[in-house]
């Protein structure tokens, strides 16, 4: 049943994961309030999460974390990718690199198998917070919506 299990919840959690969490929580927190407020999400948050992601990995299996590796240069790479897309298009930001480098960090802390669904969650939750604000023409953050995807995600894997 192992091999069908994405690599996330395919490796068991260790104290230090544990105790990583508060960490994660309380930065996507911060994070959150920070896009709410100036639509942005600044390096001194991602770029850590991104590093303590790669490390957690790299505890867990005592080496390389390829799969943490591959989630964060496919997370950052597909996010920004889909920004420079938008901003030629239209001409204007419709995703910025602060978006790229946390789904780097969901990649980093999750590996590369979780981020079509941790994206898909955060989607998912990004159409209701607008369907909430119907009508109203300002712009939604993503970060709040990828950071509870990302928590969410990581739950999954501390209790599976």
């Amino acid at each position: 049943m192992r091999f069908f299990l994405p690599d996330f919840l395919a490796t068991v959690p260790t104290a230090m994961d544990w105790a990583a969490t508060p960490v994660l929580i309380g930065v996507v927190a911060w994070l959150s309030v920070i896009d709410l407020r100036e639509f942005r999400l600044p390096d001194s948050g991602t770029l850590p999460l991104i590093l303590a992601g790669l490390g957690l990995g790299a505890w867990r299996v005592g080496g390389l974390p390829a799969d943490h590796i591959i989630g964060a240069l496919v997370g950052y790479g597909l996010f920004a990718m889909i920004g420079a897309v938008c901003y030629r298009a239209t001409g204007r930001d419709a995703l910025g690199l602060g978006d790229a480098k946390l789904l780097a960090a969901a990649g980093a802390w999750l590996g590369w198998s979780a981020l079509p669904t941790v994206v898909l969650f955060a989607a998912v939750t990004g159409l209701v917070f607008a369907a909430l604000r119907a009508g109203s023409t300002e712009a939604i953050p993503f970060g709040p919506a990828l950071g509870l995807s990302i928590v969410l995600h990581w739950s999954i894997f501390l209790l599976a």
